[in-house]
């Protein structure tokens, strides 16, 4: 049994050589984004214990930027905080897959 009931990982990586990567395409800022609206709204609590954490090269940068969401191993790329929200709203939320952000 997994510590949290989900587990969002970012990929924050910044490549040295110029490549494309995630960090060029504002995956801190969308961590922070999410990282602040799941606690703003309530559901990172030991009730619905969500963690947001940061993370380095996932190794999918031509599909960035990505997030990974454990213990479902579901992979997702986003262009916006409304992507975010969507998959804050139907994935952490309500359990439900937001099948046109997965990759």
């Amino acid at each position: 049994m997994s510590y949290f009931d989900k587990h969002v990982f970012f990929c924050t990586n910044q490549r040295d050589d110029g490549e494309d990567c995630c960090a060029n395409h504002g995956a801190q800022q969308a961590r922070d984004y999410m990282k602040k609206k799941v606690k703003e709204l309530g559901i990172s609590n030991r009730h619905n214990n969500i963690r947001i954490n940061s993370a380095g090269c996932m190794d999918r940068c031509g599909e960035g930027p990505v997030i990974v969401v454990y213990p479902e191993g579901t992979w997702y790329t986003f262009v916006d905080n409304s992507d975010l929200d969507e998959i804050i709203e139907e994935h952490l939320k309500n359990g439900r897959l937001v099948e046109r952000l997965k990759i």
